[in-house]
């Protein structure tokens, strides 16, 4: 790649600690809820679910949380993760915009989800912890959690969505070779499967109701935890290594973006890259504008309301303020399930609400054909997810084009796409189709919001 600039920190560069956003918000969020009392939740509420440790980070407000010596050995494997300067792309845009990606897909699992598994199976294991329970959209998540399950000897369940089970089985195939169980997702294994199977012997299942199972099966047992892939506040901690990294990187090129831009579904990648750029923002810093993008087929920022809502389907985790479709709501089959998931994460709607991210929505058509237009130039293909910020960056590069403008714009790509080729098969065969939102569908699950004070 000689036209490609690459900018590579040396490992002892690896960030010592996360940054957490919340030291840095502007106005407070709003405080997750006890499904059943609506009280602000406490330590003593999530021990079920979580190890001590990552409740601790879940409700910090530090604004460093050291990186513990064994998490950073393992990320040492991959990290820090290159910085590309995406000239031939430029180039073949004819464009004056400087584009950079940082690329996560050189971890083992070929994805950014390895950079909270890694910490989550740690504090587990040191908590005595023997299994973890987990749901998975594209599988990105189930094989970088059983990749690090592996590694500091835990069992790992995934409940993978059914539609996401039947269109990837090589990401199947991935985590049962790192000795993980993956089950499709509704199951007739959980009593909340077998009630969405009871409605809907078809359903092709959703990432909620893949949590209210791996939920209920972590509850069972007290040699068991849940571990979640987004969403969560000390998910997105984890994964600021990616912008932390990028700060140095982009310093390296003697530049600094105007424009962040990142795929959303439960915003996890979106915030690794973005929040150490916005909480330098909003500690006096240079301004910078932030791009969301999702699919137009489950448009959580753009469609949906910023309201108190459950994790799951089957209501059983706390309720959080968050931009959500609906805790019911069944997104349609498309292919990029990372981002099939009827909530976004609380920071993220937080900072969203207030006017620091600006979300865009596309189908998913147009991001497949920016996805081979970007590796056709870069020489790498993009997982279906990350071909959303593809999408919107060269959408922007184009816009300055135009306008003469030579914004500096920064995007993550967040994973490969080398065990999702039946969708690129798909596309270029013409039978990809584009999904539409359901209005009517999306406008019942909304009727069900919980009420709360």
């Amino acid at each position: 790649m000689s036209d490609t600039v690459k900018y590579l920190l040396d490992e002892s560069r690896l960030p010592k600690a996360w940054y957490n956003i919340n030291a840095d918000l502007p106005e407070p969020m709003a405080p997750v809820l006890h499904p059943g009392t609506k009280q602000p939740v406490g330590p003593d509420d999530l021990a079920p679910l979580f190890p001590q440790a990552v409740i601790q980070q879940e409700m910090s407000t530090e604004r460093e949380i050291e990186i513990p010596e064994p998490v950073r050995d393992v990320y040492r494997q991959w990290r820090p993760s290159p910085l590309y300067r995406a000239r031939r792309l430029e180039q073949a845009l004819g464009t004056p915009a400087r584009i950079y990606y940082k690329y996560e897909g050189v971890s083992p699992a070929g994805s950014h989800k390895p950079n909270t598994a890694i910490p989550q199976a740690f504090y587990n294991q040191q908590e005595g912890v023997k299994r973890i329970t987990t749901e998975t959209g594209a599988g990105q998540w189930g094989s970088s959690l059983a990749l690090a399950g592996a590694l500091f000897g835990l069992e790992i369940a995934v409940y993978m969505v059914k539609v996401s089970f039947n269109q990837k089985p090589y990401r199947r195939a991935f985590m049962e070779s790192f000795g993980a169980t993956c089950i499709a997702s509704p199951s007739n294994t959980t009593e909340a499967g077998r009630a969405i199977l009871a409605k809907n012997p078809d359903s092709t299942g959703s990432l909620g109701i893949a949590i209210s199972e791996a939920v209920e099966m972590a509850v069972q047992r007290d040699d068991t935890k849940y571990a979640l892939g987004s969403v969560l506040n000390h998910v997105l901690l984890h994964q600021t290594v990616i912008g932390l990294e990028a700060m140095e990187q982009m310093a390296m090129a003697d530049d600094y973006p105007d424009m962040i831009i990142g795929c959303t579904g439960g915003g996890s990648n979106f915030a690794g890259i973005v929040f150490p750029f916005l909480g330098e923002q909003l500690r006096g810093g240079r301004k910078v504008d932030i791009v969301a993008v999702e699919p137009a087929a489950c448009p959580t920022l753009t469609r949906g309301k910023f309201a108190y809502d459950f994790g799951d389907t089957g209501h059983l985790t706390p309720l959080t303020k968050m931009h959500t479709l609906g805790s019911s709501f069944v997104p349609p089959g498309f292919h990029a399930g990372g981002l099939r998931y009827h909530g976004m994460a609380p920071q993220i709607s937080h900072l969203t609400h207030l006017g620091y991210i600006q979300p865009r929505a596309y189908h998913q058509t147009e991001c497949f054909e920016a996805g081979l237009q970007f590796a056709r130039a870069e020489g790498i293909i993009p997982a279906p997810e990350a071909n959303h910020a593809v999408k919107a960056t060269i959408d922007e590069a184009l816009r300055c084009r135009e306008s003469g403008e030579a914004k500096s714009i920064l995007f993550n790509l967040c994973g490969h796409g080398n065990f999702d080729m039946q969708a690129y098969t798909d596309f270029l065969a013409g039978k990809l189709e584009d999904q539409e939102y359901d209005e009517a569908e999306g406008a019942m699950a909304l009727s069900g919001l919980p009420s709360v004070g």
